[in-house]
């Protein structure tokens, strides 16, 4: 396989990403429409983006079992149809519960991650971080894409006619990007793990859930961040559209930054320790700059001010530079047989914030300060459960693999 070839791969799984992703945010957008149409309380709206909050955590739940092992193009094929065939329903249902279920399995489009980190482990080894830092910048132009189709057909204030324009058209993207993607792409067989009598079932690997929670926190970070500033803030409608497109565009840019130098370290050593090394110093590096970019938020919150809330999430967004590191490290540190399972099982436990993280934020955390240091702890938290887990041996130099 050539190089040219190999990159060309990495943007169609970018593209499918960002086509799938399109839908996380989309109907909270058309909040007006929906509460009309619909005939429910604004407290019934939040139970939508929780159902799809559950549905990720559930997607790598279901990754150990044979669901999306097989065939690479049949699982990639089933992962976008529950995003996009509930895409294509939801506008057509009469009843508001019926919507949450269906929010609940677009959920599964997470899937994508694990199954994408299979894919681009099969074609490089230093260049993995740079690879999936472009895969998984394209969470961030899919919702960035949405914002703007939403922005496109009115807003919070749009007519139901038009919310239904925007989910079928972007349900027909999802399965145009998938059309293209499966006539260009190879496929190839993701194995059924077979545990073997020497131990290697990742669940009960220590390392597995000591490093699984180093990118906790920075889930935790991208998932409330956002909302919880525009909540304490007053800005303007312009200003808080300008601050939510900011954050996406920071988080795409720091994935494929960091995703970079995460390829550069790598370079000098592709020996699986040598990988491990590089994908905890990006992380930490990251970690570190996330710190800083957090005082400056705290600020910006404290003084009203929009320039330097900008700034901040400039700056902050390089919490997802942990993104490609992170899923990058079950290809580099557990043998061949076991690792699309490893990836799903990090997925799992790194994705518990997603679940427990808003619920903390916007419940429990009534003033500024309390929020802020939850914040500023996080980058804490991931640094020192990436020092211990460089203290580890790897699953691969425990099975000998």
């Amino acid at each position: 396989m050539g190089e040219g070839n190999r990159w060309k791969f990495v943007f169609l799984d970018m593209l499918l990403v960002a086509a799938g992703f399109g839908t996380m945010h989309m109907l909270e957008k058309f909040k007006d429409a929906a509460l009309n149409h619909y005939g429910i309380a604004e407290t019934a709206m939040s139970y939508q983006q929780t159902a799809y909050v559950v549905g990720l955590f559930v997607a790598f739940l279901l990754g150990g079992t044979s669901l999306f092992k097989g065939s690479f193009k049949r699982s990639v094929a089933l992962i976008m149809s529950f995003a996009a065939i509930p895409q294509f329903i939801i506008p057509f249902v009469g009843n508001w519960w019926m919507v949450v279920i269906l929010r609940f399995f677009q959920g599964f489009i997470v899937a994508l991650i694990a199954v994408f980190s299979t894919h681009i482990a099969r074609m490089f080894v230093a260049e993995r971080p740079f690879a999936k830092g472009v895969v998984l910048s394209g969470i961030f132009w899919g919702g960035l894409y949405g914002i703007l189709l939403v922005k496109w057909a009115g807003g919070k204030s749009a007519e139901w006619g038009a919310v239904k324009e925007v989910f079928l058209i972007s349900a027909l993207v999802m399965y145009a990007a998938l059309a293209l993607w499966w006539i260009l792409v190879d496929d190839f067989e993701i194995p059924k793990t077979k545990h073997s009598s020497k131990g290697s079932n990742v669940w009960k690997m220590p390392f597995t859930w000591v490093f699984g929670f180093t990118f906790f926190p920075a889930l935790w970070i991208i998932f409330t961040l956002g909302s919880f500033t525009i909540h304490n803030t007053s800005f303007t409608d312009p200003q808080v559209s300008n601050l939510v497109i900011a954050l996406e565009v920071s988080l795409g840019l720091w994935s494929i930054i960091m995703g970079y130098l995460g390829y550069r370290l790598s370079v000098s050593n592709p020996s699986n320790r040598g990988l491990f090394k590089a994908i905890v110093s990006v992380m930490t590096i990251s970690y570190i700059v996330t710190f800083l970019g957090l005082f400056v938020i705290w600020k910006a919150i404290a003084a009203n001010d929009y320039t330097l809330a900008l700034v901040g999430f400039a700056i902050t967004g390089i919490v997802q530079g942990t993104g490609p590191a992170f899923w990058t490290t079950a290809p580099a540190t557990y043998p061949k047989e076991i690792y699309p399972e490893a990836s799903f099982a990090l997925g799992l436990i790194s994705n518990s914030a997603n679940a427990v993280a808003p619920n903390v934020m916007f419940m429990l955390v009534h003033g500024v300060t309390t929020g802020m240091l939850i914040y500023l702890a996080m980058p804490i938290l991931g640094i020192l459960a990436l020092l211990a887990s460089a203290r580890m041996r790897l699953p691969v130099e425990e099975l000998g693999a």
